[in-house]
């Protein structure tokens, strides 16, 4: 007889992100593949009505401390009511509560980690709960690398697993960012719609500034095409974004680049584009990018270990040279000029994304290793 086991997930935050987008898909797609699933929420969010009827069991907390020992008992009595086998967190901040809720028990810790969290305080958490899980989930080979710096004598203990996309999610509305934005619906050289999703944010470092760089070239070529930012703008560094709108101002293009803001339709924002690009410092598995190429739209990205990675060495998508503004507009020029190779970049890349970076293929590899530590 096939015992279930019974698996409980925590989340810090639920607001929109690639961790909290990609642990919705999984809640959404847990029964289905057989993982027993309790979901935990430790703060709100945007994401918070969408996880609350995701089909999974959901819990709301709150953590009103750094080290929250009300919240670590609360923790515990979820976890012995509902006999769960194996907890799972995503950020240092859950694993040391899911350890101080855990401790003393035959509960197995497992931790993920989705890049390489800076500050003097989450490595210190790092370093603390590393030891103490039995094992911990990296969403690339760079991040593996990374965090075994960081982890010393825990390094036997890590198991790279891919993010994962359920691609029924990735319905969009046929152009509909074309039209808002007044350009021709119907396919057009002229009109070329490029575009970048990730926040403003310091500490994901996306580096939106080397992308407006590289426009006014990339626009003196093709005198149509526009180019439009998903992200919100850090109350923490206001700069980052602020210096992106002044550039654009100050050269000339700021009609044909369009900040958008936070949007909740990146489905719709993706499928409007005729070009994506990333030009991310740091990353572990982008949720963007997976998107991306599971809908089909040719991707160009900065040749980063973890975007090299997700895109096969480059056969995938095009990469240019991580913050080089002058090579970002050279490959945009002759991406943008050769329609034969963005139509294989589209091609090859779905299928690619479609085999390994499914929400389902993420489960079964979460469920073998859940079973592995259960025996």
């Amino acid at each position: 007889m096939l015992v279930l086991i019974k698996v409980l997930h925590i989340l810090d935050s639920l607001n929109r992100g690639g961790a909290e987008i990609m642990e919705l898909d999984l809640c959404r797609n847990a029964r289905a593949n057989g993982l027993n699933l309790t979901f935990v929420a430790t703060g709100g969010g945007d994401l918070e009505e969408d996880f609350s009827n995701s089909g999974v069991e959901f819990v709301r907390l709150k953590r009103s401390l750094p080290v929250d020992l009300s919240l670590a008992a609360q923790l515990r009595q979820i976890i012995v009511q509902r006999k769960i086998d194996i907890v799972h967190s995503h950020q240092p901040v859950e694993a040391l509560h899911l350890y101080l809720a855990t401790r003393g028990s035959t509960v197995r810790r497992v931790l993920t980690l989705h890049g390489v969290y800076p500050g003097a305080k989450n490595d210190l958490a790092l370093r603390f709960v590393l030891p103490r899980a039995n094992a911990c989930v990296v969403v690339s080979r760079e991040i593996s690398k990374l965090t075994q710096e960081r982890g010393g004598s825990a390094s036997q203990k890590f198991v790279v697993i891919n993010n994962g996309v359920d691609p029924k999610r990735l319905q969009a509305s046929e152009r509909s960012l074309r039209e808002e934005l007044g350009l021709n619906l119907a396919a057009d050289e002229k009109e070329l719609l490029m575009g970048m999703v990730g926040n403003f944010h310091p500490v994901a470092q996306k580096d939106q500034l080397t992308v407006c760089r590289a426009l006014p070239k990339v626009f003196a070529h093709r005198p149509q095409a526009q180019f439009v930012f998903v992200g919100g703008r850090s109350e923490a560094a206001p700069h980052l974004f602020d210096d992106c709108v002044s550039f654009c101002r100050a050269n000339g293009i700021a009609e044909r680049v369009h900040f958008l803001g936070k949007r909740a339709d990146i489905a719709n924002v993706i499928g409007s584009l005729d070009l994506f690009v990333l030009s991310t410092l740091r990353e572990g598995s982008p949720i963007s990018v997976i998107e991306t190429m599971m809908m089909g739209v040719p991707a160009v990205l900065s040749d980063i270990a973890a975007l090299s990675e997700v895109s096969n060495d480059g056969r995938y998508a095009v990469l240019f040279k991580t913050s080089d503004a002058d090579d970002l507009a050279r490959k945009l020029i002759d991406i943008l000029d050769d329609r034969a190779q963005r139509a294989r970049l589209s091609s090859e890349a779905k299928q690619w994304a479609m085999s390994r970076f499914s929400i389902e293929a993420h489960i079964a590899n979460l469920l073998s290793l859940y079973r592995s530590l259960a025996n």
